[in-house]
């Protein structure tokens, strides 16, 4: 199924529900190689222990897929000072829900309590921010289906930059109006603070 080896389509039909993909994720070590080289498919993240948010996120979408559910990614756009954020997005009871790979103790898993995706991605509005408190959250995604690439991304030996250009490119949806950016209030010190909590520390 989907190009994968017997090993690896055992892994991931253990993971049945979005919890199991995302304890399965937490359990993964952070992977802080962000550099052009480096964006894995599924077969090598399985394969190397390691991954950062768009890869979790291609994983999740991998283990949802073989489990008969569309893969889904939702990337989460800030300002140009920040970084970007993908998750794999799931529903259940007819309400969305995200599986993450992040090192932070922010912008996370959440649970399929959300009528909406636009609900779902302003729920992360909140968490985003810089060291000096500014809240840079700028857009999402529409659902992005991985099925528009078949399946050789979940096994390619090479890296998928292709994907992150084409999710960047896709329609996006503003978070809030410039009226409503320029009134944000910034994050306060036990924010900032709670946001520099990481699992995994940079060798």
């Amino acid at each position: 199924m989907l190009g994968l080896d017997r090993n690896e389509l055992r892994t991931l039909r253990q993971l049945r529900t979005p919890v199991r993909i995302q304890d399965y994720l937490e359990a993964l070590k952070y992977s802080f190689d962000t550099g052009r080289d480096a964006l894995r498919s599924p077969r090598r993240v399985l394969r190397e222990g390691s991954a950062h948010c768009i890869e979790g996120a291609l994983l999740a979408a991998a283990a949802l897929w073989v489990h008969g559910e569309r893969p889904l990614l939702l990337d989460l756009r800030s300002a140009p000072d920040d970084l970007d954020h993908v998750v794999a997005l799931f529903r259940a009871h007819g309400c969305w829900g995200a599986i993450s790979k992040t090192n932070h103790a922010v912008l996370r898993y959440r649970e399929p309590i959300y009528r909406t995706v636009r609900e779902l991605a302003l729920s992360y509005a909140h968490e985003y921010f810089l060291d000096d408190g500014r809240k840079t959250m700028r857009d999402y995604s529409v659902p992005f289906d991985m099925r528009r690439f078949g399946h050789g991304w979940i096994t390619s030996p090479d890296d998928l930059w292709h994907i992150a250009e084409a999710l960047d490119d896709s329609p996006h949806r503003l978070v809030m109006s410039a009226a409503q950016r320029r009134g944000l209030r910034k994050a306060d010190p036990v924010e900032i603070r709670a946001g520099k909590l990481t699992v995994w520390r940079r060798r």
